[in-house]
């Protein structure tokens, strides 16, 4: 039993991962500059603020090459970025 063949396909904008890349990559950016605006109080969350920055554009980066990859016609690229 195939269980994919029952369901259709994501539209574009439901399969189009940039805008979640780029909205969470802003709300850490906007926590971070919220830490740093409150001082000494919060100042502990300030590594995990810059933590979620630099994986936000490591995701967006791998999506970048894998994207680039699926339009050059890579054989190990992933489907559906195009």
């Amino acid at each position: 039993m195939n269980e994919s063949a029952d369901r259709p396909p994501l539209t574009q904008r439901l399969a189009d991962p940039r805008p979640a890349l780029i909205l969470g990559t802003l709300a850490w950016a906007v926590a971070a500059v919220v830490v740093i605006v409150t001082g000494d109080r919060w100042s502990d969350a300030l590594p995990t603020c810059i933590a979620g920055v630099v994986v936000g554009f490591l995701g967006y980066g791998l999506f970048a090459l894998q994207r680039r990859a699926a339009r050059r016609g890579s054989r190990g690229a992933q489907q559906g970025l195009l």
